[in-house]
């Protein structure tokens, strides 16, 4: 029982909320305060008038991850940038590994991804899948919903969000 209480105190991953656009210095600023971060980032294409630029921006808006303990998650607060950690209940919100390793899986790969910050209308939970083969292989989630012909909707359960990967339905395994 001590040994399970000891686990809970080490380390666990954590969602800070930055202000807009400041979520690369808060990464920086944070690592360099000994903190183990993780800020995923997904290319996309900007379109100007004259000329169209790949460039890097983060997955999720205005969130970046820490690993720490709950007793040293106020020494986040002071940074700059940082506007809250995500609570739950009153209680800081742990982000599951498991979604922090999915959130890896998705930020590595180019393919086409959207991120769905609200439930669409007519979703119901289904049952835990993961991708067993390609690009995606290891990404563990709730299968939602079939949107299309490939299309599939993985829940990210901390932030409240979803994201949308095509992908073959072949490649897909119950848990």
């Amino acid at each position: 029982m001590n040994t399970i209480r000891k686990r809970k105190e080490e380390l666990q991953w954590f969602a800070v909320y930055t202000r807009p656009k400041a979520e690369q210095k808060v990464k920086e600023r944070l690592s360099v305060a000994g903190f183990d971060t993780f800020l995923p980032m997904q290319t996309v294409v900007k379109q100007w008038s004259d000329r169209k630029k790949k460039t890097q921006v983060p997955f999720i808006n205005s969130y970046v991850f820490v690993k720490s303990t709950q007793k040293n998650l106020a020494q986040i607060y002071p940074t700059a940038g940082v506007l809250t950690i995500l609570k739950y209940l009153g209680n800081y919100a742990v982000v599951k590994n498991y979604e922090i390793e999915n959130l890896r899986i998705l930020s590595t790969n180019s393919y086409s991804l959207t991120t769905v910050y609200k439930r669409p209308t007519g979703f119901a939970k289904g049952t835990k899948i993961t991708v067993s083969e390609g690009a995606f292989k290891g990404l563990y989630g709730n299968y939602l919903s079939n949107s299309g012909k490939d299309k599939v909707i993985i829940e990210m359960e901390a932030l409240g969000s979803y994201v949308e990967v095509t992908l073959p339905i072949n490649s897909l395994q119950k848990v």
